[in-house]
């Protein structure tokens, strides 16, 4: 979204430099493409501004929270754990617990108290 309406603007300001030329015409400012460029711009700095960032925070805390509730998951289940087939693959969902677990402990033992 941040990367739509940065280009959106800079669109519009392509055509105010009349960089743009299409079949030989120069586009400028009040031409068709300038006009449909406004628009857009006008559309694109809400995308850049605020709603990009945001959805960036929150694809960062979802990744986050389901690294932190990765084991809990596999272990106690949820919604979809009854739908699993669990006689397929013990192996892996054994492994990525242990890894799961591996990976805490040694954070939790790194860390000093004050």
């Amino acid at each position: 979204m941040s990367n739509t309406g940065g280009a959106w603007d800079n669109t519009k300001k392509y055509i105010e430099a009349e960089l743009l030329i299409i079949d030989g015409v120069v586009q400028k400012k009040r031409s068709e493409c300038h006009k449909a460029a406004v628009v857009a711009d006008t559309v694109g700095d809400p995308l850049k501004d605020t709603s990009g960032p945001s959805i960036n925070i929150l694809i960062k805390l979802m990744a986050i929270t389901s690294l932190i509730f990765a084991q809990a998951f596999l272990t106690k289940g949820g919604i979809l754990l009854p739908y699993l087939d669990h006689l397929s693959m013990p192996d892996v969902v054994d492994e990525f617990v242990k890894d799961v677990e591996s990976e805490f402990s040694s954070s939790n033992s790194t860390t000093t108290s004050p």
